[in-house]
């Protein structure tokens, strides 16, 4: 089918402007191409071709509605003609011929779609773009029917070619602190940077480096800050400062931006296309949208904005029905994100070793109400959407790395480290020995960033299974896999002394992870006073977590995956962590080797007398899993393929 004409974009533009039904949440819904077919005109088994929409969303807000009144300014920004606050975000939809009724809409990470290279087996440059066949990956998500939305959220993501992004309104005239932080890489002097947001007097500026996250700050001679203008600064380092340091600056910013609008944006566009029924909804046909259900995905930084979304109680729109009947919030661990607030920076990534005194781990860290005793406060991520009945059934996908740098335990003990019972609606799963987030075709590298090789384990697969498991639960009623996660009522969560029963020759643990910190907003710095016990996975004989989703690399395994790598040196003190990273450390082959290292481990032969005594392990592991219905048939059959051609045995060398 030949593209639309310029005119022809235009016209259907104005009548979608023109039919955009008034006083919804969605004011404008403005179309600015469609595909169709896309994807160089591939079909998805079933599902039949695809059809992809660029378009445009206005949302405006009423700041009287108690259901907009928690977001932080709203009231204090410039109204439209009709007394609503505006934003504009832009929206991708890839829709199959043959959808099967539920939208999956995925909250970008920094402007990318994420998920299609996740479940897709493509790179991350092909799932950003989804223009040609071979950007699909696999097809999986276009093969199971789903209506797949993105739309931009972030107001501080960065800007680039198929990245999305929103353009949020500013509240002239405000002022308080704001902070900023950076790291370089290279030792270049001068650097120039942008500021989050304008500097409101020049006299708050005050700028300091340190080492390490740990270290004292400093003001070291020939440490220089010049003001190019009021959003732009250069910073002379001192000599002899390293590539890693850290410079911060504290200052009195000015004209905020309503960050939180981009939590509405997730709500508003996706109620939008679900259910309106007119022309200006481009997935409307006869007065319906076929749109029956929904699903809420995210992944990393956009996992922890899902569960912004959930907190504030945005799971219901204007007209209090319902957005998203399932979450699935991806390896956000026990984080939520630094967006609805006053001089917000979403983009921040708290780790362990940057950022770590921004608002990101702020309590509630878990769904059931409980007690903080250091805030004084009652509370938990369903407290809002159970008053509102409006809670939806949540999935959270967890990487093994989250333990170690995003306080993952929080989900599962109280804030004094007491066990707690998941809601009904609520599972935990852990992608057992995969480290932050891989590529679907990784392989064990080594980077001068971490101690260790670094671990190539993905957990597409399961991820892949869990979404079908989240489709039946929603549409069907099926209860999904029963959770996945360490516990303490299970003996599989425990302090970092134990986690590893005997020591490991060459692993060298040394109790690092990133620490729970109770942090205090103050000015010019907030403040860290006290802080929330954490609990690590038990790792069993071979090294490897022994709770969690335990995938057949390993499950049958030929390494020890772990989900930290520590900083070259013992860099870093005891959060010394490669950011985001694991680690990979193979088996001994024979029983000699071993026993030369004095390796508590099994060896390859002790484990896998033959090679096909290896493939047959393989075979029933993955076979357990599909059982379990925490791995697709098809992806067992590529897990057997994988062990006996070698390609599952490269995972550990």
């Amino acid at each position: 089918m030949p593209r639309p004409t310029v005119a022809a974009l235009a016209a259907l533009a104005l009548a979608t402007l023109a039919a955009t039904p008034a006083g919804a949440e969605v004011s404008r819904f403005e179309v600015l191409s469609r595909q169709q077919p896309a994807l160089d005109g591939r079909s998805f088994g079933p599902a039949g071709t695809a059809e992809k929409i660029t378009a445009r969303a206005t949302i405006a807000l009423d700041p009287a509605d108690p259901r907009n009144a928690v977001i932080a300014d709203l009231a204090a920004a410039p109204r439209n003609a009709g007394g609503r606050v505006e934003a504009t975000t832009d929206v991708v939809i890839l829709r199959p011929a043959r959808p099967n009724g539920t939208l999956l809409f995925e909250v970008v990470n920094r402007g990318r779609k994420l998920l299609p290279g996740w479940v897709g087996d493509t790179d991350g440059a092909s799932a950003i773009r989804l223009n040609s066949a071979e950007d699909a990956g696999n097809g999986f998500l276009l093969e199971q029917g789903y209506t797949l939305v993105w739309a931009g959220w972030q107001g501080d993501a960065p800007a680039g070619a198929d990245l999305l992004r929103i353009a949020l309104p500013t509240v002239p005239g405000l002022a308080g602190p704001s902070r900023e932080e950076w790291s370089f890489t290279d030792t270049a002097s001068p650097k120039r940077v942008a500021l989050s947001y304008p500097i409101a007097d020049r006299g708050s500026l005050r700028l300091t480096v340190r080492g390490h996250a740990d270290d004292t700050r400093a003001t070291p001679d020939g440490l220089a800050l010049n003001v190019i203008d009021d959003s732009t600064v250069e910073i002379t380092r001192p000599a002899g400062a390293a590539p890693g340091a850290l410079y911060e600056l504290t200052y009195t910013a000015r004209d905020p931006k309503v960050a939180g609008m981009g939590l509405a944006a997730i709500r508003d566009v996706t109620s939008f296309l679900r259910r309106d029924g007119s022309d200006a909804n481009p997935l409307a046909q006869g007065g319906r949208s076929g749109i029956s259900r929904a699903i809420g995905l995210g992944i990393s930084q956009s996992g922890r904005v899902l569960r912004d979304v959930l907190y504030v109680g945005m799971n219901q729109d204007e007209a209090g029905r319902l957005v998203f009947e399932g979450m699935m919030p991806v390896i956000p661990g026990a984080r939520r994100s630094f967006t609805n607030a006053r001089f917000a920076q979403p983009g921040r990534n708290p780790g362990p070793q940057f950022d770590r005194l921004y608002p990101v781990l702020d309590f509630p860290f878990t769904y059931p109400v409980t007690e903080d005793p250091l805030s004084g406060r009652r509370d938990g991520l369903l407290l809002r959407c159970a008053q509102s009945n409006s809670c939806p059934r949540i999935m959270q996908v967890d990487s093994e790395f989250e333990f170690w740098g995003s306080q993952a335990s929080l989900l599962v003990t109280d804030a004094q480290g007491r066990h707690l019972d998941l809601p009904p609606e609520v599972r935990l799963y852990l992608l057992s020995g995969t480290p932050h987030g891989n590529v679907w075709n990784a392989t064990v590298t080594r980077s001068p960033a971490c101690a260790l090789p670094l671990n190539p384990m993905s957990g597409g697969p399961a991820l892949r299974a869990l979404l079908v498991a989240m489709q039946n639960w929603i549409d069907q009623g099926v209860e999904p896999p029963a959770s996945r996660f360490p516990t303490l009522a299970q003996g599989t969560l425990v302090p970092a002394a134990a986690v590893y029963p005997a020591p490991i020759p060459g692993l060298d643990y040394q109790g690092r992870y990133v620490r729970a910190q109770h942090i205090v907003p103050g000015t010019p710095l907030p403040e860290a006073r006290g802080g929330y016990p954490l609990l690590l996975p038990r790792a069993g004989a071979d090294g490897n977590a022994i709770a969690g989703i335990r995938l057949p690399a390993l499950a049958v395994p030929r390494a020890t995956y772990t989900g930290w790598n520590a900083l070259p040196d013992g860099a870093g003190g005891t959060q010394g962590l490669c950011t985001q990273q694991g680690a990979t450390l193979p088996l001994a082959a024979t029983r000699a080797e071993r026993d030369a290292a004095h390796d508590p481990r099994p060896s390859l032969e002790e484990l896998y007398p033959t090679p096909d005594a290896y493939v047959e392990a393989v075979r029933a592991a993955s076979a357990r899993l599909v059982d379990e219905r925490l791995l697709l048939p098809a992806d067992a059959e590529r897990s057997i393929a994988a062990a006996r051609d070698g390609t599952l045995a490269k995972l550990a060398r």
